[in-house]
């Protein structure tokens, strides 16, 4: 069952890297973010795994820092790109096709840091999130900063208020919405088969591996409800919401505004 879920995540994002290049623009106030503690950690000189990287939007950006980076995706599609965009932009991009499960047996380590901002979204089985993350640390250096990302399972409250409100009588919806009345994580069809998590659990799940949890944060900090309204703000006030945004960024007790978690972990020495 899991390898049929694996496919129909790889199809669905075969369909249109544009969509998913695109997405950022869509949702600045996470790019902005998340680059703000992305740059807290990753300097020029420094080997980076980007790990279910896309079509590159973050490898991108690391590369033209100077930063030595491998992109891994289970896209072709997303590859494809990024390989192309490295090249029409003159950037050193390694760019690879493969499962996040085996990523050990893909690439070779150790790397500076690792991102680890998608698998986490698709994988539904326990085993298999704890496996990729196994794989993945064995990769990292001591000392060096795991970015896991997470969608929240009330990302699809804001989803749903936002866009299709009408959805919520709907019986695609009925297994969702009792996992939220149960206070649950949520593993089932979605967008595309997904992987929504409770946010008190991830610090429960990145405790088991060796790690010192140096942040937990919204990528959207307070915005994700608000993309149109901030959208048509002058830019002055825009920039305010955004600077308020990353202050509240790791207030516990605004993590559910968020659509997507940031776990930043520092691998222990052994």
């Amino acid at each position: 069952m899991q390898e049929n879920t694996i496919s129909e995540v790889r199809q669905f994002y075969n369909q249109d890297p544009m969509l998913e290049w695109g997405r950022l623009d869509r949702h600045p106030f996470e790019e902005i973010i998340t680059r703000h503690y992305l740059e807290r950690y990753i300097k020029p000189g420094d080997r980076v795994l980007d790990l279910g990287g896309g079509p590159g939007r973050y490898s991108l950006w690391l590369a033209a820092r100077g930063v030595e980076t491998v992109l891994v995706d289970l896209s072709d599609a997303n590859v494809a790109m990024a390989a192309q965009r490295a090249a029409a932009e003159g950037l050193t991009l390694t760019a690879l096709q493969g499962d996040a499960r085996e990523i050990d047996r893909l690439v070779e380590g150790p790397f500076d840091h690792l991102l680890l901002m998608g698998p986490m979204y698709h994988l539904l089985a326990e085993e298999d999130r704890v496996r990729t993350l196994e794989a993945s640390l064995s990769l990292l250096k001591p000392g060096g900063m795991l970015f896991c990302a997470f969608i929240s399972n009330y990302a699809n409250l804001i989803y749903l208020l936002s866009h299709a409100p009408d959805l919520i009588t709907g019986e695609a919806e009925a297994a969702w919405v009792e996992s939220v009345k149960a206070g649950e994580s949520y593993a089932g069809p979605a967008f595309t088969q997904a992987y929504f998590i409770q946010p008190a659990e991830i610090p429960a799940l990145m405790g088991r591996f060796p790690l010192k949890q140096r942040h937990l944060f919204s990528c959207e900090g307070i915005s994700a409800a608000f993309q149109d309204q901030l959208s048509a703000m002058p830019p002055a006030q825009r920039d305010a919401w955004l600077d308020l945004s990353i202050q509240l960024a790791e207030r516990e007790e605004l993590l559910s505004w968020a659509e997507h978690l940031m776990y930043v972990g520092e691998k222990r020495s052994p």
